[in-house]
């Protein structure tokens, strides 16, 4: 009698422990019962019956990080280009993310590279870099709406790297050196004109000029035949600065009669056709 007593103990002992599931906190279970979904377990203390129900699958329902890694694509000018991509998510019906899809992260993961190379592929490559934030719009929506009947939702998609071939890149640090030095060489003939402009003001000013050129020939002598002897393969420049000074003081100079006319223009006063 002890001993159908003692068996009887351990088997409403066994079957208590068998009928307990905690579920722990962020997570959800679910209960097949002979084969068909029954019921789905919460966190906390749980009861099933053992032998009939049975947990086929127990998840976490918080947030998700899936990392896709780089891929191929075809941008619209026909570049082949790497990206890859972050994919934060988070189930929100388990029961339909178990029995909706196979495998739903590794849909999820084919769902980013699809969308992904169609979104890069409507793109010239030089508009990828900075449209990066439309792209990650792109694929959130499309993503969002294509696993909502998987029982997910998508939170935030972020294209991590596009990578263009080597080629492209030393192509376009040579085209940005080029426009850089353009612009450089502009802003310098800008400054040239301007500094021409304002001397040449100055000296119309100065009773003097004559003197002041001397000076500033001079002055560019000298400097240009420090930079000469700087030079690695200095050769010797024999320069005549009377001969640039009086070429100068002929340029500023401007023929006019005592009367203050320019005698090329004809007519002036005094010089009227007689009547």
């Amino acid at each position: 009698m002890e001993s159908i007593l003692a068996a009887l103990a351990l088997v409403i002992v066994g079957y208590t422990v068998g009928s307990v599931k905690i579920i722990n906190q962020g997570n959800e279970a679910l209960v097949e019962r002979l084969g068909r979904y029954h019921r789905k377990l919460t966190p906390g203390l749980n009861f099933i019956v053992p032998f009939v129900d049975s947990i086929v699958l127990e998840d976490t329902v918080r947030e998700q990080v899936l990392d896709v890694e780089p891929q191929e694509a075809i941008t619209k000018d026909n570049v082949a280009l790497k990206a890859d991509a972050v994919v934060y998510w988070r189930i929100l019906e388990l029961e339909r993310a178990f029995y909706s899809v196979e495998d739903v992260e590794l849909g999820i993961k084919n769902l980013v590279l699809t969308t992904l190379r169609s979104a890069l592929g409507q793109m010239k490559v030089e508009d990828t870099y900075s449209s990066r934030s439309e792209i990650n719009q792109t694929l959130l929506h499309q993503l969002d709406e294509a696993t909502a009947a998987w029982g997910v939702k998508v939170t935030r998609v972020e294209v991590q790297n596009i990578s263009p071939p080597p080629s492209l890149l030393e192509s376009m640090a040579q085209q940005r050196a080029a426009e850089i030095r353009k612009r450089a060489s502009i802003s310098e003939a800008e400054g040239t004109v301007e500094s021409m402009r304002l001397i040449a003001k100055a000296l119309q000013a100065q009773p003097n000029t004559s003197e002041v050129l001397k000076y500033l020939i001079a002055q560019r002598y000298v400097e240009a035949n420090e930079k000469i002897s700087e030079s690695p393969n200095s050769k010797v420049i024999f320069m005549d600065p009377k001969a640039l000074s009086e070429a100068l003081e002929n340029l500023m100079e401007t023929p006019t009669t005592p009367d203050g006319f320019d005698p090329g223009l004809g007519g002036g006063p005094g010089n009227g056709a007689s009547s």
